[in-house]
Protein backbone atom coordinates (compact mmCIF):
# COMPACT_ATOMS: atom_id res chain seq x y z
CA UNK A 1 0.00 0.00 0.00
CA UNK A 2 1.56 3.51 -0.70
CA UNK A 3 2.20 5.96 1.77
CA UNK A 4 -0.85 8.31 -0.05
CA UNK A 5 -3.12 5.56 0.49
CA UNK A 6 -1.85 4.69 4.22
CA UNK A 7 -2.40 8.38 5.12
CA UNK A 8 -5.95 8.57 3.62
CA UNK A 9 -7.20 5.81 5.61
CA UNK A 10 -5.61 6.80 8.83
CA UNK A 11 -7.20 10.39 8.52
CA UNK A 12 -10.63 8.30 7.54
CA UNK A 13 -10.26 6.40 10.61
CA UNK A 14 -9.27 9.66 13.11
CA UNK A 15 -12.40 10.92 11.31
CA UNK A 16 -14.70 8.18 12.47
CA UNK A 17 -13.14 8.19 15.89
CA UNK A 18 -13.84 12.05 16.21
CA UNK A 19 -17.61 11.50 15.04
CA UNK A 20 -17.69 8.66 17.72
CA UNK A 21 -16.81 10.63 20.45
CA UNK A 22 -18.73 14.12 19.66
CA UNK A 23 -22.09 11.57 19.64
CA UNK A 24 -20.98 10.02 23.11
CA UNK A 25 -20.10 13.81 24.15
CA UNK A 26 -23.72 14.77 22.99
CA UNK A 27 -25.21 11.81 24.66
CA UNK A 28 -24.02 12.36 27.87
CA UNK A 29 -24.64 15.91 27.87
CA UNK A 30 -28.12 15.07 26.88
CA UNK A 31 -28.46 12.42 29.94
CA UNK A 32 -26.88 15.43 32.04
CA UNK A 33 -29.66 17.89 31.02
CA UNK A 34 -32.42 15.63 31.39
CA UNK A 35 -31.44 14.86 35.60
CA UNK A 36 -30.91 18.62 35.79
CA UNK A 37 -34.53 18.79 34.17
CA UNK A 38 -35.84 16.18 36.11
CA UNK A 39 -34.68 17.68 39.73
CA UNK A 40 -36.37 21.14 38.80
CA UNK A 41 -39.29 21.13 36.82
CA UNK A 42 -42.61 18.97 37.04
CA UNK A 43 -42.25 15.81 35.41
CA UNK A 44 -45.60 16.34 33.35
CA UNK A 45 -44.00 18.92 31.23
CA UNK A 46 -41.42 16.35 30.50
CA UNK A 47 -40.89 14.31 27.33
CA UNK A 48 -42.73 12.18 26.14
CA UNK A 49 -46.13 14.59 28.08
CA UNK A 50 -47.19 17.29 26.29
CA UNK A 51 -45.72 20.77 28.31
CA UNK A 52 -48.74 22.51 29.93
CA UNK A 53 -47.62 25.74 27.92
CA UNK A 54 -48.36 24.13 24.66
CA UNK A 55 -51.46 23.36 25.78
CA UNK A 56 -53.04 27.38 25.66
CA UNK A 57 -52.23 30.00 23.26
CA UNK A 58 -49.22 32.47 24.31
CA UNK A 59 -49.86 36.16 24.87
CA UNK A 60 -50.55 38.33 21.90
CA UNK A 61 -48.31 39.75 19.82
CA UNK A 62 -46.53 43.12 20.78
CA UNK A 63 -47.41 42.64 24.41
CA UNK A 64 -44.12 43.95 24.92
CA UNK A 65 -43.75 47.10 22.94
CA UNK A 66 -40.34 46.85 24.29
CA UNK A 67 -38.59 43.41 24.10
CA UNK A 68 -37.71 42.36 27.76
CA UNK A 69 -35.54 38.99 28.77
CA UNK A 70 -37.59 36.11 30.34
CA UNK A 71 -38.88 36.21 33.57
CA UNK A 72 -36.53 32.87 34.29
CA UNK A 73 -33.48 35.25 33.49
CA UNK A 74 -33.77 37.07 36.40
CA UNK A 75 -30.75 36.48 37.94
CA UNK A 76 -29.25 37.79 35.01
CA UNK A 77 -28.20 41.32 35.94
CA UNK A 78 -25.30 43.65 36.36
CA UNK A 79 -24.08 44.03 40.71
CA UNK A 80 -22.58 46.50 42.69
CA UNK A 81 -19.51 45.75 45.25
CA UNK A 82 -21.19 47.79 47.78
CA UNK A 83 -18.09 48.40 50.35
CA UNK A 84 -16.42 49.38 46.86
CA UNK A 85 -17.05 52.28 47.03
CA UNK A 86 -18.62 55.06 49.61
CA UNK A 87 -22.06 55.46 47.99
CA UNK A 88 -23.74 54.32 44.86
CA UNK A 89 -23.21 58.08 42.93
CA UNK A 90 -19.80 57.86 42.11
CA UNK A 91 -19.85 54.09 41.43
CA UNK A 92 -19.45 51.28 39.30
CA UNK A 93 -21.43 48.12 38.46
CA UNK A 94 -20.24 44.69 36.95
CA UNK A 95 -21.31 43.06 33.83
CA UNK A 96 -22.31 39.66 34.57
CA UNK A 97 -19.71 37.67 32.20
CA UNK A 98 -20.22 34.37 33.34
CA UNK A 99 -24.04 34.77 31.64
CA UNK A 100 -22.92 36.10 28.07
CA UNK A 101 -23.54 34.42 25.84
CA UNK A 102 -21.15 35.65 22.74
CA UNK A 103 -18.97 38.24 22.04
CA UNK A 104 -21.59 40.92 22.37
CA UNK A 105 -22.76 42.16 25.85
CA UNK A 106 -26.30 43.08 26.03
CA UNK A 107 -27.08 46.98 26.90
CA UNK A 108 -28.71 46.34 29.84
CA UNK A 109 -25.87 44.62 31.54
CA UNK A 110 -22.99 46.30 30.57
CA UNK A 111 -21.09 47.73 33.12
CA UNK A 112 -21.94 51.09 34.51
CA UNK A 113 -19.19 53.62 36.25
CA UNK A 114 -20.28 57.09 37.04
CA UNK A 115 -18.50 59.87 38.92
CA UNK A 116 -21.31 61.77 39.94
CA UNK A 117 -24.48 60.31 39.13
CA UNK A 118 -26.52 59.39 35.93
CA UNK A 119 -27.71 62.42 34.34
CA UNK A 120 -30.77 62.89 32.81
CA UNK A 121 -30.42 64.70 29.32
CA UNK A 122 -32.96 65.78 26.71
CA UNK A 123 -31.32 65.29 23.05
CA UNK A 124 -33.14 68.12 22.26
CA UNK A 125 -31.04 70.37 24.26
CA UNK A 126 -27.59 68.38 24.04
CA UNK A 127 -25.10 70.43 22.14
CA UNK A 128 -21.12 69.32 21.47
CA UNK A 129 -19.13 72.37 21.75
CA UNK A 130 -15.56 72.42 20.25
CA UNK A 131 -13.43 75.03 20.36
CA UNK A 132 -9.88 76.16 21.46
CA UNK A 133 -6.94 75.45 18.55
CA UNK A 134 -9.21 75.66 15.86
CA UNK A 135 -10.19 78.13 12.67
CA UNK A 136 -13.95 77.60 13.50
CA UNK A 137 -15.19 76.94 17.01
CA UNK A 138 -18.58 75.28 16.47
CA UNK A 139 -21.61 73.97 18.70
CA UNK A 140 -23.35 70.91 17.46
CA UNK A 141 -26.98 69.42 18.10
CA UNK A 142 -27.62 66.07 17.79
CA UNK A 143 -28.89 66.23 14.07
CA UNK A 144 -26.12 68.18 13.25
CA UNK A 145 -23.48 65.47 14.37
CA UNK A 146 -25.72 62.36 12.45
CA UNK A 147 -26.07 63.87 9.35
CA UNK A 148 -21.78 63.67 9.37
CA UNK A 149 -21.12 60.22 8.02
CA UNK A 150 -21.00 57.44 10.42
CA UNK A 151 -19.72 54.03 10.63
CA UNK A 152 -20.67 51.29 13.09
CA UNK A 153 -17.75 49.24 15.18
CA UNK A 154 -17.20 46.59 17.78
CA UNK A 155 -14.95 47.33 20.00
CA UNK A 156 -14.30 46.35 23.99
CA UNK A 157 -14.60 49.28 26.98
CA UNK A 158 -12.55 48.30 29.67
CA UNK A 159 -12.21 50.06 33.16
CA UNK A 160 -8.80 50.65 34.26
CA UNK A 161 -9.33 49.45 37.71
CA UNK A 162 -10.67 46.00 36.33
CA UNK A 163 -9.71 43.63 38.86
CA UNK A 164 -7.80 46.40 41.00
CA UNK A 165 -9.39 44.47 43.93
CA UNK A 166 -7.18 41.36 43.18
CA UNK A 167 -3.63 43.06 43.46
CA UNK A 168 -3.32 42.27 46.98
CA UNK A 169 -4.82 38.49 47.41
CA UNK A 170 -7.97 37.37 46.22
CA UNK A 171 -10.97 39.57 47.87
CA UNK A 172 -14.36 38.48 46.02
CA UNK A 173 -15.29 35.30 44.83
CA UNK A 174 -17.39 35.86 41.73
CA UNK A 175 -15.98 35.99 37.88
CA UNK A 176 -18.33 39.17 37.65
CA UNK A 177 -16.52 41.09 40.25
CA UNK A 178 -12.82 40.29 39.21
CA UNK A 179 -13.09 40.67 35.63
CA UNK A 180 -16.84 42.65 35.00
CA UNK A 181 -15.76 46.04 34.49
CA UNK A 182 -15.62 45.20 30.97
CA UNK A 183 -18.50 45.04 28.21
CA UNK A 184 -18.16 44.84 24.28
CA UNK A 185 -21.26 46.49 21.97
CA UNK A 186 -21.55 47.56 18.53
CA UNK A 187 -21.21 51.47 18.97
CA UNK A 188 -22.26 53.37 15.87
CA UNK A 189 -21.43 57.29 15.37
CA UNK A 190 -19.07 60.00 13.31
CA UNK A 191 -15.40 59.60 13.49
CA UNK A 192 -14.02 62.24 15.17
CA UNK A 193 -11.73 63.37 12.55
CA UNK A 194 -14.34 64.27 10.21
CA UNK A 195 -15.44 66.74 12.90
CA UNK A 196 -12.07 67.88 13.44
CA UNK A 197 -11.59 68.43 9.68
CA UNK A 198 -14.49 70.67 9.94
CA UNK A 199 -13.76 73.16 12.25
CA UNK A 200 -10.23 72.83 11.02
CA UNK A 201 -7.29 72.12 13.69
CA UNK A 202 -4.59 74.64 14.27
CA UNK A 203 -0.78 73.44 13.77
CA UNK A 204 -0.24 74.34 16.98
CA UNK A 205 -3.36 72.02 18.49
CA UNK A 206 -1.93 69.20 19.84
CA UNK A 207 -4.15 67.80 22.43
CA UNK A 208 -7.76 67.75 22.91
CA UNK A 209 -9.50 68.02 26.16
CA UNK A 210 -12.62 66.29 26.33
CA UNK A 211 -15.93 66.59 29.16
CA UNK A 212 -18.94 65.17 29.99
CA UNK A 213 -21.73 67.01 30.66
CA UNK A 214 -22.51 64.89 34.64
CA UNK A 215 -22.04 66.73 37.97
CA UNK A 216 -18.43 65.66 37.96
CA UNK A 217 -17.66 67.23 34.65
CA UNK A 218 -15.69 64.11 33.64
CA UNK A 219 -12.87 65.07 31.63
CA UNK A 220 -9.53 63.75 30.10
CA UNK A 221 -6.87 64.55 28.00
CA UNK A 222 -6.64 62.87 24.07
CA UNK A 223 -3.70 63.48 22.13
CA UNK A 224 -4.19 64.18 18.74
CA UNK A 225 -2.82 60.88 17.24
CA UNK A 226 -5.81 58.97 18.81
CA UNK A 227 -8.58 61.78 17.78
CA UNK A 228 -7.46 61.35 14.11
CA UNK A 229 -7.07 57.81 14.12
CA UNK A 230 -9.91 55.38 15.45
CA UNK A 231 -11.94 57.35 18.13
CA UNK A 232 -15.69 57.88 17.32
CA UNK A 233 -18.15 60.20 18.52
CA UNK A 234 -20.94 57.63 19.57
CA UNK A 235 -25.11 58.10 19.42
CA UNK A 236 -25.88 54.32 18.75
CA UNK A 237 -25.25 50.89 20.83
CA UNK A 238 -26.11 47.93 19.67
CA UNK A 239 -28.85 49.02 17.11
CA UNK A 240 -30.22 51.22 19.51
CA UNK A 241 -29.72 54.93 21.19
CA UNK A 242 -27.15 54.81 23.96
CA UNK A 243 -28.44 53.78 27.28
CA UNK A 244 -27.77 56.86 29.89
CA UNK A 245 -25.78 54.89 31.92
CA UNK A 246 -23.51 54.48 28.63
CA UNK A 247 -23.66 58.20 27.70
CA UNK A 248 -27.21 59.17 26.20
CA UNK A 249 -27.12 61.45 23.92
CA UNK A 250 -23.61 61.25 23.39
CA UNK A 251 -20.36 59.68 23.73
CA UNK A 252 -16.63 59.66 23.49
CA UNK A 253 -15.12 56.02 22.28
CA UNK A 254 -11.36 55.30 22.51
CA UNK A 255 -10.90 51.86 21.32
CA UNK A 256 -8.40 50.01 23.39
CA UNK A 257 -8.01 52.89 25.49
CA UNK A 258 -8.68 52.45 29.39
CA UNK A 259 -12.54 53.15 29.55
CA UNK A 260 -12.79 56.57 30.85
CA UNK A 261 -11.06 58.50 28.38
CA UNK A 262 -14.25 57.16 26.23
CA UNK A 263 -16.01 60.28 28.20
CA UNK A 264 -19.82 60.17 28.56
CA UNK A 265 -22.21 62.17 27.87
CA UNK A 266 -19.75 64.67 25.84
CA UNK A 267 -20.63 68.37 26.16
CA UNK A 268 -17.19 69.92 25.48
CA UNK A 269 -13.72 69.51 23.29
CA UNK A 270 -11.15 71.82 24.04
CA UNK A 271 -8.08 71.45 21.35
CA UNK A 272 -5.23 72.82 23.16
CA UNK A 273 -1.31 72.98 22.73
CA UNK A 274 -1.02 70.65 25.96
CA UNK A 275 -2.00 68.20 27.97
CA UNK A 276 -4.63 69.57 30.64
CA UNK A 277 -3.80 67.38 33.75
CA UNK A 278 -7.11 66.85 34.75
CA UNK A 279 -7.83 64.63 38.37
CA UNK A 280 -8.86 61.87 36.53
CA UNK A 281 -5.07 61.46 35.02
CA UNK A 282 -3.29 62.85 37.75
CA UNK A 283 -4.36 61.51 41.19
CA UNK A 284 -6.51 59.26 39.86
CA UNK A 285 -5.86 56.53 37.02
CA UNK A 286 -2.43 56.85 36.99
CA UNK A 287 -0.01 53.17 37.46
CA UNK A 288 2.61 53.55 40.69
CA UNK A 289 6.11 52.26 39.94
CA UNK A 290 6.97 50.81 43.50
CA UNK A 291 9.50 47.97 43.46
CA UNK A 292 9.52 45.25 45.87
CA UNK A 293 13.20 45.64 45.16
CA UNK A 294 14.60 48.27 48.05
CA UNK A 295 17.82 49.72 45.88
CA UNK A 296 15.27 50.71 42.87
CA UNK A 297 14.62 53.61 45.20
CA UNK A 298 14.33 56.17 42.00
CA UNK A 299 11.38 54.60 41.35
CA UNK A 300 9.34 55.37 44.82
CA UNK A 301 6.76 57.24 44.59
CA UNK A 302 6.60 57.20 40.61
CA UNK A 303 4.02 56.79 38.55
CA UNK A 304 3.60 56.67 34.86
CA UNK A 305 2.65 59.66 33.19
CA UNK A 306 0.23 58.35 31.07
CA UNK A 307 -0.79 54.55 30.35
CA UNK A 308 -3.92 54.68 28.03
CA UNK A 309 -3.72 51.16 26.41
CA UNK A 310 -5.50 48.37 28.04
CA UNK A 311 -3.43 45.21 27.64
CA UNK A 312 -4.14 41.88 26.33
CA UNK A 313 -5.99 39.81 28.90
CA UNK A 314 -8.01 36.44 28.87
CA UNK A 315 -10.62 34.93 31.49
CA UNK A 316 -12.12 31.66 31.80
CA UNK A 317 -15.83 32.25 32.04
CA UNK A 318 -16.81 28.66 32.26
CA UNK A 319 -16.45 26.91 34.88
CA UNK A 320 -16.11 30.00 37.26
CA UNK A 321 -17.43 30.86 41.05
CA UNK A 322 -20.62 31.57 39.28
CA UNK A 323 -20.55 28.36 37.30
CA UNK A 324 -19.32 24.94 39.39
CA UNK A 325 -18.85 21.49 37.65
CA UNK A 326 -21.85 19.30 39.32
CA UNK A 327 -20.55 16.03 37.97
CA UNK A 328 -17.37 14.24 36.49
CA UNK A 329 -17.12 14.26 32.59
CA UNK A 330 -16.73 16.20 29.86
CA UNK A 331 -16.86 19.58 29.12
CA UNK A 332 -15.99 22.77 27.20
CA UNK A 333 -13.81 25.56 28.92
CA UNK A 334 -15.08 28.72 27.44
CA UNK A 335 -13.53 32.09 27.73
CA UNK A 336 -13.01 35.97 26.65
CA UNK A 337 -9.97 37.37 25.27
CA UNK A 338 -9.34 40.79 24.38
CA UNK A 339 -6.11 43.59 23.93
CA UNK A 340 -6.07 47.20 23.29
CA UNK A 341 -3.12 46.89 20.57
CA UNK A 342 -5.09 44.87 18.04
CA UNK A 343 -6.27 41.49 17.95
CA UNK A 344 -6.01 38.48 19.68
CA UNK A 345 -3.29 35.71 18.16
CA UNK A 346 -3.71 33.30 20.44
CA UNK A 347 -4.93 32.07 23.52
CA UNK A 348 -3.44 29.27 26.13
CA UNK A 349 -4.92 27.25 28.68
CA UNK A 350 -3.01 25.79 31.71
CA UNK A 351 -4.43 23.12 33.92
CA UNK A 352 -1.70 22.92 36.67
CA UNK A 353 -1.10 26.54 37.45
CA UNK A 354 0.60 28.17 34.64
CA UNK A 355 3.70 24.64 34.61
CA UNK A 356 2.42 23.68 31.06
CA UNK A 357 0.14 25.25 28.63
CA UNK A 358 -2.11 24.06 25.26
CA UNK A 359 -3.18 26.16 22.98
CA UNK A 360 -7.28 26.66 22.81
CA UNK A 361 -9.51 27.51 19.80
CA UNK A 362 -10.62 30.99 18.84
CA UNK A 363 -14.33 30.85 18.13
CA UNK A 364 -16.06 33.34 16.21
CA UNK A 365 -14.92 36.32 14.46
CA UNK A 366 -11.57 38.05 15.59
CA UNK A 367 -11.55 41.50 15.28
CA UNK A 368 -9.94 44.75 16.36
CA UNK A 369 -9.83 45.66 20.14
CA UNK A 370 -13.01 43.36 20.62
CA UNK A 371 -13.50 40.59 22.89
CA UNK A 372 -12.35 37.28 21.24
CA UNK A 373 -14.01 33.96 22.36
CA UNK A 374 -12.07 30.98 22.87
CA UNK A 375 -12.54 27.36 24.20
CA UNK A 376 -11.29 23.95 25.24
CA UNK A 377 -12.33 20.57 25.88
CA UNK A 378 -11.64 19.31 29.01
CA UNK A 379 -12.38 16.05 31.23
CA UNK A 380 -12.66 16.82 35.06
CA UNK A 381 -12.23 13.25 36.82
CA UNK A 382 -12.53 15.53 39.97
CA UNK A 383 -9.09 16.14 41.13
CA UNK A 384 -8.41 19.70 41.78
CA UNK A 385 -7.26 21.85 39.20
CA UNK A 386 -5.39 25.22 38.77
CA UNK A 387 -7.07 26.44 35.45
CA UNK A 388 -5.62 29.77 34.45
CA UNK A 389 -5.40 30.90 30.31
CA UNK A 390 -3.08 33.40 28.57
CA UNK A 391 -3.91 35.92 26.10
CA UNK A 392 -1.30 36.47 23.23
CA UNK A 393 -1.78 39.56 21.15
CA UNK A 394 -1.53 40.01 17.34
CA UNK A 395 1.82 42.53 18.30
CA UNK A 396 3.19 39.93 20.48
CA UNK A 397 2.71 40.87 23.50
CA UNK A 398 1.75 38.04 25.93
CA UNK A 399 -0.09 38.64 29.15
CA UNK A 400 1.91 38.92 32.23
CA UNK A 401 2.50 36.46 35.75
CA UNK A 402 1.37 38.64 38.44
CA UNK A 403 4.80 37.87 39.20
CA UNK A 404 5.67 40.00 36.50
CA UNK A 405 3.30 43.09 37.64
CA UNK A 406 4.05 42.76 41.28
CA UNK A 407 8.37 43.14 40.04
CA UNK A 408 7.11 46.03 38.33
CA UNK A 409 4.76 47.99 40.85
CA UNK A 410 4.62 46.18 44.10
CA UNK A 411 0.95 45.48 46.05
CA UNK A 412 0.03 49.18 46.05
CA UNK A 413 -0.99 49.60 42.55
CA UNK A 414 -4.76 49.57 41.47
CA UNK A 415 -5.23 50.35 37.80
CA UNK A 416 -4.37 47.99 34.56
CA UNK A 417 -3.88 44.68 36.29
CA UNK A 418 -4.28 42.23 33.30
CA UNK A 419 -2.14 39.34 35.40
CA UNK A 420 -2.72 35.90 34.75
CA UNK A 421 -5.76 34.77 36.89
CA UNK A 422 -5.80 31.58 38.53
CA UNK A 423 -9.56 29.73 38.92
CA UNK A 424 -9.20 26.62 41.48
CA UNK A 425 -11.71 23.72 41.42
CA UNK A 426 -12.21 21.73 44.44
CA UNK A 427 -12.81 18.27 44.50
CA UNK A 428 -16.62 19.11 45.17
CA UNK A 429 -16.99 20.49 41.55
CA UNK A 430 -16.78 24.78 43.46
CA UNK A 431 -14.44 26.88 41.69
CA UNK A 432 -12.45 29.67 43.98
CA UNK A 433 -10.48 32.02 42.98
CA UNK A 434 -6.60 31.90 44.10
CA UNK A 435 -3.03 32.65 43.77
CA UNK A 436 -0.15 31.34 42.98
Amino acid sequence: MSDKNTVKDQTSLNQQEDNQSRRKFLSQAAATTAVVATGSVAANNLPPNVPEWQKHLGKPVNSNPYGQPSKYESSVRRLRVPWLTPDSIASISFTPLAEIKGMITPNGLAFERDHGGLPTIDPEQHRLMIHGLVEKPIILTMEDIKRFPNVSRIHFIECPANSAMEWKGPQVGRLQFTHGMTNCCEWTGVPLKYILEEVGVKPEGKWLLVEGADSASMSRSVPMEKAMDDTLVVFGQNGEALRPEQGYPLRLLTPGWEGNTSIKWLRRIEITAEPSYQREETSKYTDLLNPRDPNRKDLIGKAYLFSWIMEAKAIITFPCPEKPLKEHGKYVINGLAWTGTGKIKHVDVSFDGGITWKEAELNGLVLDKCWTRFSMPFEWNGEEVLMQSRATGEDGYVQPTLKQLRDARGVASIYHNNAIHTWKINKNGEVESVQV
